[in-house]
């Protein structure tokens, strides 16, 4: 393969979580006040860290979440997981393609160690993944679209910035892994690929993906 080093997204292009936390986002924020519809949710927070939603509630109401927010989003979301989450239709076939042949992969997300770790194991992809190979914007100081952890991951995976490509559907992560220097493929599932600009490559099937990367 052309690059020395994978970094894929986890929810919605690993995990098929996207639809399942931002239902459960939209529903938490309009009970607590802040009528939000499911669109809305993906629109304003697919592919951000928990910050970007408190941020965006104080900046637009001028009020903040209940301090105990993100530990009460997160029973909810894993609960839904243990019920419904499945991995992504053709996740498996790409990391079997990059074992074979020889191409690290990790990945880097957005979401809590909790959520990956939950999430994979649900899904059967913990297999997949060493715990060195996981990174989460808990490890560092600014979440996407900022590049700090897509450049951690890849320093922690001894790899230069430009030998990486990034998998991501969310126009946050696209513009996280752009500003790294990064090739980026951009996964449109559930992202349309006006919303994706500036990537390398974009592909609506995830069976499509080891063949892109040749």
């Amino acid at each position: 393969m052309r690059y020395d080093l994978v970094i894929f997204d986890n929810d919605g292009v690993l995990v098929d979580s996207e639809p399942i936390s931002n239902r459960l986002l939209a529903g938490y924020l309009t009970e607590l006040g802040h009528p939000t519809s499911y669109e809305e949710s993906l629109r304003d927070y697919m592919g951000a860290a928990m910050h970007r939603v408190h941020d965006l509630v104080e900046e637009r109401t001028g009020e903040r979440l209940p301090d105990d927010f993100d530990d009460v989003f997160h029973a909810r979301v894993f609960a839904a997981f243990e019920r419904e989450l499945k991995p992504v239709a053709g996740a498996v076939g790409v990391l079997e393609r990059l074992v074979a042949d020889g191409v690290p992969y990790c990945v880097a997300s957005s979401g809590s160690h909790e959520r990956i770790r939950v999430g994979h194991r649900t899904t059967g992809l913990d297999e997949w993944f060493e715990d060195e190979w996981v990174f989460s914007s808990e490890d560092v100081g600014r979440g996407k679209p900022a590049p700090d952890l897509f450049l951690y991951a890849a320093e922690r995976m001894g790899v230069a910035p430009e030998r990486c490509v990034v998998v991501e559907d969310s126009p946050l992560g696209v513009r996280a892994a752009v500003a790294a220097g990064m090739d980026v493929y951009g996964f449109t599932a559930m992202t349309p690929a006006e919303r994706l600009s500036g990537v390398t490559q974009l592909f609506g099937d995830m069976g499509q993906l080891a063949d892109l990367l040749e």
